[in-house]
């Protein structure tokens, strides 16, 4: 990090005055007179001891700890500049402008006033010229460059500064001395508010309006309290100043609560008298013939009488161009509405250092108000992610992040964090200079509040109830009655919108609702106040539990793409809504299982398993109720708690789900349970009691009938059939529950199946189909946004590549993988995907890693008691041993690998372990044995239809190679032993070694 000088220091700005024209005119060749002033300008500030603080396009931020390298360096460089041999017709000219302060560190930037003054006074200038500060003439007078002078200009006004000031210009005898008036507020007319702290970002924001205002003659900015409207509006009115000869002139209406005295306010503003009897007749008069600017401000409570005011003017006035600000539109003909967003927000999903926080403008507002309070704050790497979650909590309003930047006076960043929820007795305590409207948030709001009607309020503080939006008919379903008709509820809406107090997002054609969080709390204080909470979070439980209901049968049809994306929208609402039913009140908590019930099919797409079972869990407790619900209910929280890696308690679940569908006559969900109790019992290797329950459940689907549950009930028997070594009946059944799911247009099933072939003939050695299959899955799955399916399909995706040697881009799809099951707590398939990775490192002879990756594996799998996990880290971890030339090791993990099979045949995995044990009895020189184990391997192989992955092909052919030049004439009979043993008889032998 560059390290920056602390206290006085002299701060020097400077830019290339006319650059864009420069670029216009020179085009690629720019890019060469760019580097030359770079290059002259860096020279100049090494020599002086400049310390280059920022530099962006044409223009650089340097400073100095003494004032007068500060100024020579700046004499210097406009000497050099001046001498430089330039291109024909070529002049490049950069002001200059310096001021000394004592600006706060912030990491390796200044920020506050002193940072802003000087670079005020660089604007103010011409091209050639330097300008001084009064303070740093103060510093250098009696020490200036031989024959270089200091001319006094007097004083003036800067833009965003409180007081005018007194600036000073350097004048070089060889160099051009004689400029125009500065570019400063005294250049033109006006009667612009000082302002007492800096303003800060919004420049794409100000260059868009200025763009519309010399094309519009009514611009209107509106948003909501706090937005920051009066602070663009003046920051607009500066950086047009020179555009409007006769002034530019701010009417400030908040403090007018008569409409008859806006024609005095805006007299007064203009100094214009009434000597005729008629003072708007006289104003009209007045502007008819000027060319100016009327910036007309808080025109909300006058806002009648401020669009006639202006439509008068206007039309008698050609050269008269109006910006309002007003949480509501003027109305009039030509109004061009620009809505003021809330500040760019840093962004809280990742932790972001002090540099990264830095790029939001509320970060950055928010930390300059800070350093301005509390000379002593800093951004740190502890409180940076806690000063994004400020900013984020407080909507980017600029009036709340600086009321909250007010409070690190007295409160740490954490605890300002910690009291948001009771936002508005945070956020007091403004200037007391400000109106008092803008002293606390609450006042801000509570402005627009009490000018709305009384239908208006209380359709307000209703739309409280719903968390992160809602659309019109949530609204027109929960918010009706009780004074409001439901046919009202749209124009209501409208002009909630309309003043800034309800945001209206449209989205592929779709409208949808929301509050700022601020406004959001605001009106929850103002339901219940009317103490209408019960009444309309009842309603809005209802509402959403039936939304819920028909989401879940969506899900499994051809509308799924779309009902995941609408519950992702309502997912906060949803949250809020079993909240409601979680509550003391036992009334409501079989609304609770109705909402979890729907939902878990939800959770588990989007991979949100803690969090459903979490909910799930809490439901179960809170509700005795025995229905449906709580089947479906009891069979998400074991789905689950399975992800999360306890199978045990998953089985738990599993019966007792499947116990409650047969004592309350629901067949599909005893279906549903016994098919899930059949393919956890796989997992754990117990396949009697698999066969068993997955029995009982296809003759559970087959009495309910529906293809969509016929496909489902299939992927067990597939897996079963695998496991058995039976490709070629897994295969088939994959193909025939993917038909089915097709028939129903269940896409995220067609996926799943998809991803499931694609593992089956991966196995069987047909690559080709093997990857089409599992990229047709993973843009399906895509499409969902499905987290664990795509996860589940790279990962694929990286073993098929791993089996081909193609270790570059298996290993990034497997990582990935990884990394998307652990962020989604999903433990077993993390665990599965681990296992990938496991065999791409061995294969891959990274062994080191490989074995502290495998012993990590093996002992999850133990935890999870996941038989076939345990089966095949043995195996890997014996490749890894015998590699590694650790003869005992490698037969004590292929003992345990073998004994671990029967009880959870993994063919490929037990076909590549008689590889493993043959290279195994080479190394012991018992060439014998070893030829009979590759005879049995290959008879298994060609029973099974599992070839070699291509990667292993090799090394199994130099073993072969090895064993025929030691063994000669006696590798044939030997290798025939083995190849006409059974598997059986084939294990039994390996585990004599």
């Amino acid at each position: 990090m560059n390290s920056l000088p602390t206290g006085t220091v002299t701060l020097l700005f400077t830019d290339i005055e006319g650059s864009t024209k420069l670029l216009q005119q020179l085009g690629e060749r720019y890019a060469r007179i760019l580097a030359a002033h770079h290059e002259i300008l860096r020279a100049c500030f090494e020599k002086h001891h400049g310390r280059i603080v920022d530099t962006q396009g044409d223009s650089f931020f340097v400073c100095f700890a003494r004032a007068m390298d500060a100024v020579n360096a700046a004499v210097d460089a406009q000497r050099a500049l001046h001498t430089h041999a330039w291109d024909e017709n070529i002049r490049v000219r950069v002001r200059m402008g310096l001021h000394t302060g004592e600006p706060t560190r912030a990491e390796d930037k200044y920020v506050g006033l002193d940072v802003h003054r000087a670079a005020r006074i660089g604007a103010a200038g011409y091209g050639g010229q330097i300008l001084l500060s009064e303070t740093t003439h103060a510093l250098v007078k009696n020490a200036l460059p031989q024959d270089v002078t200091a001319r006094d200009l007097g004083e003036h006004r800067l833009k965003d500064l409180r007081a005018p000031k007194r600036l000073y210009q350097l004048v070089i005898p060889e160099l051009l001395s004689d400029f125009p008036p500065l570019k400063t507020l005294d250049a033109r007319p006006n009667n612009l508010p000082a302002q007492l702290s800096s303003f800060v970002g919004r420049e794409r924001e100000l260059d868009e309006l200025a763009s519309l205002l010399r094309t519009t003659r009514l611009l209107t900015l509106s948003g909501a309290g706090g937005a920051g409207k009066t602070r663009l509006s003046i920051q607009l009115a500066e950086k047009m100043l020179d555009a409007f000869p006769d002034g530019v002139w701010f009417i400030e209406l908040a403090r007018v609560s008569d409409a008859a005295l806006i024609p005095q306010t805006i007299a007064t503003a203009l100094g214009v008298r009434d000597e005729a009897g008629n003072l708007a007749q006289t104003l009209t008069n007045y502007l008819e013939r000027k060319t100016l600017l009327l910036v007309f401000d808080n025109c909300e409570h006058l806002i009648d009488a401020a669009a006639q005011h202006a439509e008068n003017f206007l039309r008698a006035a050609p050269n008269l161009k109006i910006v309002a600000t007003s949480r509501e539109a003027l109305n009039l003909a030509g109004e061009h509405i620009f809505h003021v967003p809330s500040l760019p927000l840093p962004d809280t999903k990742r932790s972001l250092s002090p540099d990264e926080l830095s790029q939001s403008d509320a970060a950055r507002l928010f930390t300059e108000r800070a350093t301005a309070a509390n000379n002593h704050f800093r951004v740190t790497e502890q409180n940076a992610p806690l000063i994004a979650q400020i900013c984020r909590r407080l909507d980017g309003i600029p009036l709340a992040l600086e009321l909250a930047a007010a409070r690190v006076t007295t409160l740490s960043v954490e605890q300002i964090a910690a009291r948001l929820d009771d936002v508005f007795r945070l956020l007091t305590g403004g200037s007391r200079t400000a109106m008092p409207r803008q002293q606390t948030l609450a006042a801000a709001i509570e402005w627009s509040y009490n000018l709305l009607s009384n239908p208006e309020r209380a359709l307000l503080s209703r739309l409280s109830v719903f968390a992160g939006g809602w659309t019109l008919d949530a609204a027109e379903q929960i918010c009706a009655g009780d004074g409001i008709a439901q046919l009202d509820i749209l124009d209501l809406l409208t002009q909630l919108v309309n003043k800034s107090l309800v945001i209206a997002e449209n989205n592929d054609g779709a409208t949808r609702y929301r509050f700022l969080e601020t406004i959001r709390q605001f009106a929850r204080y103002c339901l219940y106040k009317a103490e209408a909470v019960e009444l309309v979070s009842d309603r809005h439980l209802e509402f959403f539990g039936a939304f819920a209901e028909t989401a879940r049968a969506q899900l499994r049809g051809p509308a799924q793409i779309r009902w995941l994306e609408r519950l992702d929208a309502e997912h906060d609402n949803l949250r809020a809504a079993l909240l409601w039913a979680l509550a003391d009140n036992p009334t409501r908590s079989a609304q609770a299982l109705r909402l979890t019930g729907a939902l878990w099919m939800y959770w588990d797409t989007r991979g949100y398993f803690q969090e459903g079972l979490n909910w799930s869990e809490r439901a179960l407790a809170a509700s005795a109720v025995e229905n449906s619900a709580r089947v479906q209910t009891l069979i998400g929280a074991g789905g689950a708690i399975s992800r999360l890696g306890n199978l045990a308690q998953t089985t738990a679940y599993g019966e007792q789900a499947r116990a409650l569908a047969r004592n309350i006559g629901d067949p599909r969900g005893e279906a549903e349970a016994t098919m899930y109790l059949g393919f956890i019992h796989l997992l754990t290797g117990d396949t009697a009691r698999a066969d068993e329950w997955l029995n009982q459940a296809f003759v559970l689907y087959q009495a309910v009938g529906d293809a969509d549950d016929l496909g489902r009930a299939q992927g067990p028997f597939a897996q079963r059939a695998l496991m058995q070594g039976d490709y070629a009946r897994a295969a088939e059944l994959y193909k025939s529950s993917l038909t089915l799911f097709r028939q129903v247009g269940d896409v995220r099933e067609i996926a799943g199946a998809l991803n499931n072939l694609a593992g089956v003939v991966h196995t069987q050695g047909d690559f080709a189909n093997a990857r089409a299959y599992a990229q047709e899955a993973l843009e399906m799955y895509t499409a969902l946004s499905d987290k664990h399916g795509i996860a589940t399909a790279q990962r694929e995706l990286g073993s098929l590549a791993c089996a081909q040697g193609n270790f570059l881009y298996a290993q990034p799809q497997l990582e990935t993988s990884r990394a998307l099951f652990e962020e989604m707590g999903d433990r077993l398939c993390a665990l599965e995907t681990d296992l990938e990775l496991l065999a791409l490192l061995t294969r891959a002879t990274q062994n080191v890693q490989a074995a502290a990756l495998g012993a990590r594996v093996l002992q999850a799998a133990h935890v999870l008691q996941w038989a076939s996990g345990i089966h095949l880290a043995n195996h890997v971890l014996a490749r890894l041993a015998l590699a590694e030339g650790k003869i005992q090791n490698a037969r004590d993990f292929l003992r345990a690998a073998f004994t671990q099979a029967p009880t959870a045949p993994d063919v490929p995995t037990t076909l590549a372990l008689f590889d493993t044990a043959a290279q195994l009895a080479t190394r012991q020189n018992e060439f014998a044995r070893a030829a009979k184990l590759l005879g049995a391997a290959q008879a298994q192989r060609e029973k099974f239809g599992v070839p070699r992955p291509p990667i292993e092909s090799a090394a199994a052919e130099n073993l072969r190679a090895t064993l025929r030049a030691a063994l000669e004439e006696n590798f044939s009979s030997l290798w025939e032993q083995g190849y006409a043993w059974t598997m059986d008889e084939a294990r039994k032998f390996a585990l004599e070694m």
